[in-house]
């Protein structure tokens, strides 16, 4: 038998590796995603060879899933119960779609990942892997009851991987179940559990990854301007870009336009996390249904996300037609369920896509932000495409042909009409 394993280095997914082998006296390939993991994945093959595995597969998916996730989903503004932007969700059809192409390519019986029996990421797997490859077996050794027995809890797989040399960042003194990826870093379980456990103190300082905190950011405010085309941010323009790019090095920049720095997805998604994490932008401790019934409380730090909804909507409202505008937005909390939920190869959201791509392709134009202590402030907004005008808008005399203040009386005698009505019934 030969199965994929859906490898990211961590506690669960070493123990599983080596416990798939024994109980199935399997061939296991381990499959990791490089979806923006950044450090995570240093000597990660040679870890999941010592293992146990027979191959390691290290998919580099950062631009693709920037490009065909990141991207797409913030264009439909999805935001799951009005505050989670998603990280987790929409990474796991990306890395669900590259662990598919390997099983394929290695003729797999089956493909299984660490994600626990309570969680949401055993359905968003299950069920991206059932809408690509329905003939390929998915295994879930957390809905296995032997391996529950063996494995009642983090202090029994803790002590499996140091009897084992397998080498992991958990401990008891901290056993976060961290998830990281090019949107967002996520912290669960351990002391989290308890919802009024206050996480932004001194003794969990070391425990964010991607942001300072906001009482730590700077004392001054830093000004940055996005360049968007048919609601994507393709772009940049702040103090100290071209120094900022070439310190995180991964990426090449696209070439230049009317003074803006041009970008891939991934490039703007690295210098937005870089530039909001400095001023303390994205935290949220929040406590969200799970699709499986239960509540959760969680802790995310989402800083280029933050930015890029924040910018991405307020270019929306220079742009895009009332009633259009609020027919999309009626789907957002659709849409954002079903990220959350895995229906991201589902019918539905691929129809809701094709209308929120219709309502983007007069989104194109310039966004002005102020970047100060965990805040992101609007600070102008212009376009060629922009349907606001000061003729009509202005609160001045002299406009009387762009607005006839006196069409309004007629407006509102007949929008009164039904309230006099109902009125009179009661």
């Amino acid at each position: 038998m030969k199965i994929v394993v859906a490898y990211s280095g961590g506690l669960d997914t070493s123990v599983l590796l080596l416990w798939l082998k024994e109980k199935y006296n399997a061939e296991i390939i381990a499959y990791c995603s490089d979806c923006g993991q950044g450090d995570e994945l240093d000597g990660l093959e040679a870890k999941a060879l010592s293992t146990g595995a027979s191959k390691c597969y290290i998919d580099d998916q950062k631009e693709e899933f920037a490009r065909d996730y990141i991207f797409p989903m913030f264009q439909a503004n999805a935001v799951y119960e009005g505050r989670y932007l998603l990280g987790t969700s929409i990474a796991r059809p990306c890395i669900t779609k590259g662990m598919v192409d390997v099983a394929i390519k290695e003729g797999a019986d089956a493909i299984a990942h660490g994600a626990t029996g309570k969680g949401n990421d055993q359905v968003r797997f299950e069920l991206s892997a059932a809408a690509l490859a329905p003939n390929i077996k998915c295994i879930a050794p957390w809905r296995d009851a032997e391996f529950r027995k063996q494995f009642p809890g983090r202090k029994e797989m803790i002590e499996y991987a140091e009897a084992h040399n397998i080498p992991v960042k958990a401990s008891m003194k901290k056993p976060y179940s961290m998830d990281r990826n090019l949107l967002h870093i996520s912290f669960e379980a351990g002391a989290l559990e308890d919802t009024w456990y206050d996480a932004t103190g001194e003794a969990d300082r070391d425990m964010y990854v991607l942001s300072v905190s906001p009482e730590d950011a700077p004392d001054k405010p830093q000004m940055l301007q996005c360049l968007f085309e048919k609601g994507n941010i393709i772009g940049l323009q702040t103090e100290g870009l071209a120094e900022l790019i070439a310190k995180l090095g991964d990426f090449a920049v696209q070439g230049e336009k009317d003074g803006y720095t041009l970008l891939t997805p991934y490039g703007v998604m690295r210098v937005l996390n870089a530039l909001g994490g400095a001023h303390g932008i994205g935290r949220i401790d929040i406590v969200e249904n799970r699709f499986v019934g239960m509540k959760s409380r969680g802790i995310y730090e989402t800083p280029g996300g933050t930015i890029l909804l924040a910018a991405h909507r307020d270019l929306e409202t220079l742009v895009i037609d009332r009633e259009l505008q609020q027919t999309r937005d009626t789907l957002i909390p659709k849409y954002a369920q079903l990220v959350y939920n895995g229906f991201w190869f589902a019918p539905e959201r691929e129809a809701i896509q094709a209308l929120v791509t219709e309502s983007q392709k007069k989104v194109s134009g310039e966004v002005r932000l102020k970047l100060y202590k965990g805040n992101v402030m609007q600070a102008g907004r212009r376009s060629p495409h922009s349907m606001y005008d000061e003729a009509v808008a202005t609160m001045e005399g002299g406009q009387e042909e762009a607005y006839n203040q006196d069409d309004a009386t007629g407006f509102i005698a007949l929008n009164a009409l039904r309230l006099k009505a109902n009125a009179r019934q009661k």
